[in-house]
C-alpha cells in the first residue's frame, strides 16, 4: 500500500469559517454560532472535514479546470453522476449512487427489482481542521442600520487560532475501479468496464485481494498513469491555492497552509498527527516530533519527508528545520516550492 501523507498547519485572525446554525444560547434574536468541540473541558472551533473539501473540491474547479460531477436529486437523496473517468473528482473523491432497476426474471417472466448502486470509498482522506491550542471564542455583536427606524441587531462567533489538520491519499485506488458486485465495493457497473475497456489506454489488472471460487483474482479497471498521475498532483497543488469558509465578506481569512509536511508512505496509518501541540497556551510544531516520526518510520518512507514553512510564522523554529535538512533528513523550504517540489516525485508506476 503506498499513500501520500500530509499534515498542514493554517493560521487565522478573527474568523469564523465554519458555522452550525443558530446560536440559542444568546439574547440575541438573531445569531450564528460557530463549529466548536469539546476537548480537556475546553471548547474548541474548527472546520469540519466536509466543508474542507468542499474548499478543495471548489479549489481544483477553479484553477485546474476540473469538470466537476453534476449533482443529481431524486425526492430526498441527491448523488452525482459516479463515473470516475470522466470525473476527476468523483474518482479522488468518491461517490454513493443508491438505486433500484426493473427487470424481468428469466425464470419466472416476471418483473423483479435489482439493486443497481454504485459505492466509491474515497482515496484522498482527510480530518477536520481544528485548533491546536485553547483561544476562547468571543461573539461580536453587529447591526444592520442602513435604513430609517431601529438597526436590526445580530450576533456571530469569531476566533483567531491556528488549526491543524492531516489527510492521506491511497495512491494504489487512484484511477483503479472495480465492478465486483458487492455493497460497498462496486464502483461501476459491467456496462462502464466494457466502456472504459474501449478508452485509450485504458487496463485491467488483477485485484490484489478480491478472488473468484476457484481462486484467481478479479479484475480492475485502471486508467492511464499519465491520468491518475496528473489527478493526484493537481490534488496536492490545489492546496497552493485553496480558499474558502464562511463570512468571508467581513472576516476574510486564508486558509492556505502555513506549514506543510509531505511523504509517501508504504502504509496506511498517518504518522503526523502529533506534530503540533499546545504549549504555555500557544500553539507550536514540534521538531522533536517529527525527528521521532522519521526516526520510526524510516524504513516506510519512499522518499524524505518534504516541509514548508511561510516566513513570519513560527519562525522560531527555522534554524532547526534547516539543521535537519543539512542533515539530509528532509527536504525544507517555502510552502510552495515544496509543494512543487514534492509533486514532482510523484510516480505511480503503471
Amino acid at each position: 500500500m503506498n499513500t501520500i501523507q500530509g499534515f498542514m498547519l493554517i493560521d487565522v485572525d478573527v474568523a469564523a469559517l465554519n458555522n452550525a446554525g443558530n446560536d440559542t444560547s444568546t439574547t440575541l434574536d438573531n445569531a450564528v454560532m460557530t463549529k466548536k468541540i469539546r476537548k480537556d473541558g475546553k471548547e474548541y472551533p474548527y472546520v469540519s472535514g466536509q466543508a474542507w473539501r468542499y474548499w478543495w473540491r471548489e479549489t481544483l474547479m477553479r484553477n485546474f479546470n476540473w469538470q466537476i460531477s453534476p449533482i443529481i436529486r431524486e425526492k430526498k437523496i441527491a448523488y452525482t453522476e459516479a463515473d470516475p473517468l470522466k470525473y476527476a473528482d468523483d474518482d479522488i473523491f468518491g461517490y454513493m449512487r443508491a438505486g433500484k432497476k426493473n427487470i424481468i426474471d428469466t425464470k419466472t417472466g416476471k418483473s423483479k427489482s435489482i439493486n443497481v448502486t454504485l459505492t466509491r470509498v474515497s482515496p484522498l482522506k482527510n480530518s477536520a481542521l481544528i485548533a491546536v491550542s485553547y483561544n476562547p471564542i468571543v461573539q461580536h455583536w453587529s447591526s444592520m442600520s442602513r435604513h430609517e427606524g431601529d438597526a436590526v441587531p445580530y450576533g456571530k462567533d469569531e476566533y483567531c487560532a491556528i488549526m491543524k489538520g492531516m489527510f492521506s491519499i491511497d495512491l494504489d485506488m487512484v484511477g483503479t475501479f472495480s465492478s465486483m458486485n458487492k455493497t460497498g465495493f462496486q464502483n461501476i457497473n459491467e456496462d462502464m468496464r466494457q466502456l472504459y475497456l474501449e478508452k485509450e489506454g485504458v487496463f485491467e489488472i488483477d485485484d490484489p485481494f478480491a478472488k473468484d471460487i476457484n481462486g484467481n483474482p478479479l479484475k480492475l479497471i485502471r486508467l492511464p498513469k499519465e491520468i491518475r498521475e496528473q489527478r493526484v498532483k493537481d490534488v496536492i497543488l490545489a492546496l497552493k491555492y485553496l480558499s474558502g469558509g464562511a463570512k468571508q465578506t467581513t472576516n476574510f481569512a486564508d486558509v492556505t497552509p502555513k506549514i506543510i509536511v509531505l511523504a509517501i508512505l508504504k502504509s496506511g496509518n498517518h504518522p503526523f498527527s502529533h506534530l503540533a501541540k499546545e504549549e504555555m497556551g500557544k500553539a507550536v510544531f514540534s521538531v522533536d516530533a517529527l525527528k521521532e516520526v522519521i526516526n520510526d518510520y524510516q524504513d516506510k518512507f519512499d522518499n524524505k519527508i518534504f516541509v514548508g514553512k511561510r516566513k513570519g510564522f513560527m519562525d522560531e523554529i527555522e534554524s532547526d528545520l534547516i539543521k535537519l535538512k543539512e542533515e539530509n533528513l528532509i527536504e525544507y523550504g517555502s510552502v510552495n516550492k515544496i509543494i512543487d517540489k514534492f509533486v514532482k516525485t510523484i510516480d505511480l508506476g503503471e
